[in-house]
């Protein structure tokens, strides 16, 4: 009776599937709220799609839904999306020596899909997996995108078929953003600077009547940042000490997986095995010297 034969490709892009799960399910409660919040902020079915295709940025499109609810002009959105967009130039340099054998096309659509979550994941399996490919990481990369699209598309639907304040999507807006600001904060310099960062904001914006003050606020206290930390690490005998740098208290992880057991397994017997190569060391030594002290005898 003839063997079924396993199809190599299947398999692999159903574990590719498998490695990508966690972050399409993570996907759905947040584009459902994107697709709602682009809605309300006047977009429609349509542009919903090609807003989640082509920017395929959470952070981003929540921004142009905040930007068009309050009537901003299309150079603030511009400006606005563009600075916010630039930290993928340092997140494609650092996937950029797995994928640099690869045709100009694949390297052009692979940059195009690239996000947050998507380059998490990639450069975890990068690092981890001896076999993960680039084709493994593009193939994560479309999952990740037909997984916030579709939620996105969905969400549009929703705030269709109901109505929504835009005061509300004013105070959503505020609530992820102000949570985007605490889960990064991870030491007092960071605290200090998005301290000011909101102060300048309002300043700014008091003073242009438009988000072209947001934008100065926040390129003035990015560069603040900049010179003190620079700062820091130049003339500090030990930067990681000085208060700037330090961090701040967050509650200790408390979660185990699989992988930390693992870890923690494998530390175990190599301690237990040098361990026992050092009382065979010292075992023989005493031997050898009791020998000798039996031959001078």
């Amino acid at each position: 009776m003839a063997k079924a034969q396993i199809n190599p490709e299947r398999t692999r892009w159903l574990e590719v599937l498998g490695v990508s799960m966690p972050l399409c399910l993570s996907y759905i409660p947040i584009g459902l709220a994107c697709g709602i919040l682009l809605h309300a902020a006047g977009l429609n079915f349509i542009m919903i799609l090609l807003v989640s295709l082509l920017v395929f940025s959470g952070g981003a499109q929540f921004i142009l839904a905040s930007l068009l609810a309050s009537n901003a002009p299309l150079g603030t959105i511009f400006i606005s999306l563009f600075f916010l967009e630039l930290r993928y130039a340092l997140l494609g340099s650092s996937l950029s020596k797995y994928i640099k054998d690869k045709s100009a096309r694949f390297i052009f659509i692979f940059s195009a899909s690239m996000n947050d979550e998507n380059y998490a994941v990639n450069y975890m399996k990068f690092a981890t997996d001896k076999k993960w490919d680039p084709d493994d990481a593009l193939l994560v990369e479309y999952y990740s995108l037909a997984a916030w699209s579709i939620s996105n598309m969905v969400g549009g639907l929703i705030g269709g078929a109901i109505s929504i304040d835009l005061e509300v999507v004013d105070f959503a807006l505020t609530a992820l953003f102000l949570y985007m600001i605490v889960v990064q904060i991870q030491n007092h310099l960071t605290l200090v600077i998005g301290l000011l960062a909101a102060v300048l904001g309002v300043y700014f914006q008091a003073l242009t009547k438009s988000t072209l003050g947001i934008i100065i606020a926040t390129l003035i206290a990015s560069f603040v940042g900049f010179l003190i930390e620079n700062t820091v690490r130049r003339h500090s005998k030990h930067p990681n000490s000085n208060w700037f740098l330090t961090k701040m208290f967050r509650p200790k992880i408390t979660k185990t997986t699989i992988e930390d057991k693992q870890v923690q397994q494998k530390e175990v017997k190599e301690v237990k095995k040098l361990e026992t190569k050092i009382e065979d060391v010292v075992e023989h030594h005493e031997e050898k010297h009791d020998d000798q002290h039996s031959d001078e005898g």
